[in-house]
């Protein structure tokens, strides 16, 4: 396949050059099943679905086209991309297993390995920060303590040389250490922030529909953790979630910084100050509290007690603003135009879906120019 990309291929050649797992990443993306999309083209059966997405044959041209209207994506995207493909069964961390349907992780993996395709072909024209993400002396084991944690996350901060107190904007963090952040939009609003470790980009995935600063900056630092301290065979264990929360805690809240302003009760107007100054959460100050034993644990269940018959367990007081914004992809492609390409090209060249790129890089884009990262 030429570097050019599947766009200037006819339907002839798409077909020829057919990659089953695009095909798979298209449905789920639409959160089809075989049956569904079946059903929805009308001329092809789920088994006939099933023998495409195992290779064992090939949709004809007429079959590729029907399958294209059906699943809102360009014939292009069906052919097999110039760039080596990511192992079919990618994993993500994501908080619960059991309350996350299959199909909404589907999904959502279907549209981060969009965003990794948008990736590799933005690095063709833009070379983007390199991947930095800190190193951990120790492994991290179902038997490492919250103490041990504390510690990765203090060196984490060494590492990328964060200065003391509040990080200013978690996402940009990410992105300046060569994390890619994305939003996934309100359809999948039952799927929690999570992650995917590929090896050369990995994808913080979070969400865009609670419009809550203090929760994202939260969930971006949680599955840091994850990409620095766990691996995808550790998935689905609640002692790795349990230590991600302790890791951005920490990270976000350092006790060296936060202990002497922490109050030992429920002081609800200084809780309000330090949710502006640290851009965290009551509920995460509290625990914060209860954790570095400035609080004790019965003083700190009566204020999560007194938060849920006020109604703030589910939205609390004090507006901190907008979640922070990913930039990284969409400063990627301003900086692409520079060499002559534009967006539109890009879309063309990979047989991405233009609609969902542009959900991916931050739905409607501001062409003015904007700060370097």
């Amino acid at each position: 396949m030429p570097d050019d990309g599947s766009g200037d291929l006819d339907i002839a050649d798409v077909a020829a050059l057919f990659d089953r797992a695009r095909l798979r990443i298209a449905r789920e993306l639409r959160g089809y099943s075989q049956v569904d999309l079946a059903r929805e083209v009308g001329s092809v059966t789920a088994a006939s679905l099933s023998q495409f997405e195992q290779g064992h044959t090939r949709p004809s041209a007429v079959t590729l086209k029907r399958l294209a209207v059906a699943l809102r994506v360009p014939i292009g995207f069906f052919a097999a991309p110039a760039h080596p493909n990511q192992p079919e069964n990618i994993n993500g961390f994501f908080r619960s297993l059991r309350s996350t349907a299959p199909r909404d992780r589907q999904r959502a993996l279907a549209y981060v390995q969009l965003a990794r395709a948008l990736t590799m072909e933005l690095e063709k024209f833009v070379i983007l920060p390199e991947l930095d993400l800190p190193s951990v002396t120790q492994p991290v084991t179902d038997a490492t303590g919250r103490q041990e944690i504390e510690e990765v996350a203090e060196d984490c901060r060494k590492q990328w040389k964060v200065p003391r107190g509040p990080i200013d904007d978690m996402v940009r963090l990410l992105e300046r250490h060569g994390v890619i952040a994305i939003r996934f939009r309100m359809w999948l609003d039952k799927v929690d922030a999570f992650c995917v470790a590929f090896h050369d980009r990995p994808i913080i995935a979070l969400g865009a529909d609670k419009g809550q600063r203090d929760r994202s900056r939260f969930d971006g630092a949680h599955e840091l953790a994850h990409l620095i301290m766990h691996t995808a065979e550790q998935v689905g264990s609640k002692t790795i979630e349990t230590q991600a929360h302790q890791f951005a805690a920490a990270f976000l809240m350092p006790a060296a910084d936060i202990r002497d302003e922490l109050p030992p009760h429920a002081d609800w107007p200084r809780l309000l100050k330090l949710k502006a100054k640290w851009h965290v959460s009551i509920a995460a100050l509290l625990m914060r509290a209860k954790t570095l034993e400035v609080m004790d644990e019965r003083t700190c269940n009566q204020a999560f007690k007194t938060m849920s018959a006020r109604g703030w367990r589910k939205r609390e007081p004090g507006d901190i603003g907008a979640p922070e914004t990913p930039m990284l992809l969409s400063r990627a492609v301003d900086v692409a135009t520079q060499t002559g390409i534009t967006l539109k090209e890009i879309v063309r060249r990979t047989g991405l879906p233009e609609d969902d790129i542009h959900t991916i890089i931050g739905g409607t884009r501001n062409e003015r120019p904007r700060v370097e990262l």
